[in-house]
C-alpha cells in the first residue's frame, strides 16, 4: 500500500496557533448557524407550536431513517443581506426509507414561510442538485408565497421553481409534496406539479386564489376549506393523493410513498471492499492551516486524514509538484484527488491537471478537488513559457470533464487558479468551504496595490502631484472591504458554496456527496474536450 506518512507536529506551537485560530472561527460559525436554526425567534417559535404544529427540522427528522445522516446545504444563504440568515428555507440531503432523497422545508416561523430573493436562489441550488443527481425531492411545503416588497427579484426568475417541479418528473425523477399549511398563488402550482402529494386534514391550504381575492375577483363567498382544505382536494378536486390526519401522519405516508418508489441508483455500486478510516486523527486537520494563507502547507496531510486508510497512490509526484495529483478511496468510493501545495499555478502543474482529469474521464471516476492557489504564475518567464495557453488547457479540461467533481476551499482560492480548481462557476456536483477559506479575483493587499500603481500611473501621465495620504486611506478600504468580500460567511451568504463546514467533517461530508452522486450515472467523456493549444 501507499499509505501516507504525516510529518504534522501536533505537539509544536505553529500547530497550536493554527487550532486556537480554527476553533474560534468554528466558533462564530456555529453562532450563524444558531441563528438559522432559530429561525423567525421565540416569539414565532411559540406561536407555531401554540398551533399545534412542528417546526421544519422537527418534520425532516419525522421523515428521515432513524440515526440517518442529514447533510443540510446552504444553511447561511441570505447572511450579510436584509433578509434572515437560512432564508426561511431547510434543504439538505438525507435518507428515507433506504433513499437519499433532497428534501426542503419552508420554515413558516420565518414571516409565514414567504419567499424572498435567497429563498428562490437556495430552492433552486437545491432542484439542480436533486436533477444532477437523480435524487428524488420531498418538499415540506407551508409558505404564504413571495415576500411581496422583494416580488420584483422572485416573480419572473421564480417560474423556475415550477419548470424544475417539470423537468425532474420528466426525467423520470420522483417529487414529492407533503402541503401543512398554505400553499397559495403560484405556490399552489408546487403539489400542482408533483408527482405524489399529502395534504393534512384542517392544515393544508392549496388554492390559486384565496377567500378574499374570490371575493373581489368574482363576488364568490368561500371559505377556505371548501375553496382548497384538504378534505376537499381529497375527496373533490383529486389534487391530494394522501390524506392525513396530523402532521405525523403526513410524514408517515410520505415514508411509504418513498419506499413504494422502488427507487435503484444509475451509478456503479461502491467497492464490497472493506472501508478503513484514515490512519490519522481527523481532529488534526484543525492545527493544518495557517492563519497567513501565504504561508504554504502540505496538502497531503489533509489528504491523509481523509482518504480511506490514508491510502494515496501519487500521479507525477516529481512533476508540477504545486499541485498534488493521485488515486484514492473515501468511504469506499474511488477518486482523483487535485490539491495545491505551494499556492501557484505553472505550466507543468496545468499540464499535469489536464492529463489526470483525462484519465479520470477514461476511468469514469469522480474527482475531487481541495483548493489552496493563489492563480496561474505571472511575469516575463512565464508568459514566454506559455502560462496562457497551459492554464486555458487546465481549464478547458475541467470544463468539459463529465465525471463528478467535488471541491473544498481550504486555504486561498484566487484568480483563474479558482477556476482551474472546479469553483462554482464550472459546476462542481458540490462545493463546500472550511471556515480559513477565502475566494476573490486576488488577495486585498494585492488588489490595493495593483489599483495604487494605475492611479500612480495616471497622476503621471497628467503630470500632477500624487497625493500619498489619499492613497494610503483607499489602499486601506479596498483592502478592508476584499478581505470581508471573500470571507466565507459571505460568499456562502450568497450561495457560492453549499456550506462553510468544520474540517473535521471533511470525510463525512465528502462520504454522503459520494453517495449522492452515484444516484446517477458516472461516466466521463470521451473526447471532445476541445482544442488544448500545446
Amino acid at each position: 500500500m501507499t499509505v501516507l506518512r504525516s510529518a504534522l507536529d501536533v505537539n509544536g506551537a505553529e500547530y497550536a496557533a493554527n487550532r486556537r485560530i480554527a476553533l474560534d472561527r468554528l466558533a462564530a460559525l456555529e453562532a450563524e448557524h444558531a441563528t438559522a436554526v432559530g429561525g423567525g425567534g421565540p416569539r414565532y417559535v411559540e406561536r407555531h407550536r401554540g398551533r399545534g404544529k412542528l417546526l421544519v427540522r422537527e418534520r425532516i427528522e419525522l421523515l428521515l431513517d432513524p440515526d440517518s445522516p442529514f447533510l443540510e446545504l446552504s444553511p447561511l444563504a441570505g447572511w450579510g443581506s436584509e433578509y434572515p440568515v437560512g432564508a426561511g428555507l431547510v434543504t439538505g440531503i438525507g435518507v428515507i426509507e433506504g433513499v437519499e432523497c433532497m428534501i426542503t422545508g419552508n420554515d413558516p416561523t420565518v414571516r409565514g414561510g414567504a419567499t424572498n430573493p435567497w429563498t428562490l436562489r437556495k430552492a433552486l441550488r437545491a432542484d439542480e442538485i436533486a436533477l444532477a443527481n437523480r435524487l428524488p425531492l420531498v418538499n415540506l411545503v407551508e409558505s404564504g408565497g413571495a415576500d411581496l416588497p422583494s416580488q420584483k427579484e422572485i416573480f419572473i426568475p421564480g417560474g423556475a421553481l415550477f419548470r424544475d417541479l417539470t423537468r425532474l418528473s420528466a426525467a423520470g425523477i420522483p417529487t414529492v409534496a407533503v402541503v401543512f399549511g398554505n400553499s397559495t398563488a403560484g405556490g399552489a402550482y408546487v403539489p400542482g406539479m408533483s408527482d405524489h402529494v399529502v395534504m393534512v386534514r384542517g392544515r393544508s391550504k392549496v388554492f390559486l386564489g384565496g377567500p378574499p381575492l374570490v371575493k373581489m375577483a368574482t363576488g364568490e363567498e368561500s371559505d377556505d376549506e371548501s375553496l382548497g382544505g384538504a378534505e376537499m382536494h381529497a375527496r373533490t378536486s383529486g389534487l391530494a393523493d394522501y390524506f392525513a390526519v396530523d402532521e405525523p401522519d403526513a410524514l408517515r405516508q410520505a415514508r411509504r410513498v418513498v419506499a413504494r418508489l422502488c427507487w435503484r441508483k444509475a451509478g456503479p455500486p461502491v467497492s464490497p471492499a472493506p472501508v478503513r478510516p484514515p490512519r490519522y486523527d481527523e481532529d488534526e486537520l484543525l492545527g493544518i492551516v495557517p492563519e497567513d494563507l501565504k504561508a504554504p502547507f502540505d496538502p497531503r496531510e489533509v489528504i491523509a486524514r481523509v482518504v480511506d486508510g490514508s491510502d494515496f497512490d501519487e500521479f507525477k509526484p516529481l512533476y508540477g509538484p504545486s499541485l498534488v495529483t493521485g488515486w484514492a478511496r473515501v468511504h469506499g468510493h474511488p477518486v482523483g484527488v487535485l490539491a495545491n501545495a505551494q499556492g501557484v499555478l505553472f505550466s507543468p502543474e496545468s499540464q499535469k491537471a489536464a492529463q489526470f482529469i483525462q484519465l479520470a474521464n477514461q476511468r469514469d471516476i469522480p474527482l475531487v478537488f481541495l483548493h489552496n492557489t493563489t492563480g496561474y504564475m505571472v511575469g516575463r518567464q512565464y508568459e514566454q513559457g506559455g502560462i496562457i495557453k497551459h492554464g486555458a488547457m487546465m481549464i478547458n479540461a475541467v470544463a468539459n470533464s463529465r465525471v463528478p467533481h467535488l471541491s473544498v476551499l481550504l486555504g486561498a482560492s484566487y484568480g483563474a487558479g479558482h477556476y482551474g480548481m472546479c469553483g462554482r462557476a464550472f459546476e462542481p456536483r458540490f462545493l463546500f468551504a472550511w471556515p480559513s477559506a477565502k475566494a476573490a479575483v486576488m488577495g486585498p493587499q494585492q488588489l490595493a496595490g495593483v489599483l495604487s500603481l494605475v492611479a500612480r500611473q495616471s497622476a503621471a501621465a497628467r503630470g500632477k502631484p500624487y497625493d500619498e495620504d489619499a492613497d494610503a486611506a483607499v489602499r486601506a478600504a479596498v483592502e478592508q472591504q476584499i478581505e470581508a468580500e471573500s470571507l466565507p460567511l459571505f460568499l456562502s451568504g450568497r450561495l457560492y458554496d453549499d456550506g462553510v463546514i468544520d474540517p473535521r467533517d471533511t470525510r463525512t461530508v465528502l462520504g454522503l456527496c459520494l453517495s449522492a452522486v452515484h444516484g446517477a450515472e458516472v461516466r466521463g467523456v470521451r473526447g471532445g474536450f476541445g482544442v488544448f493549444r500545446m
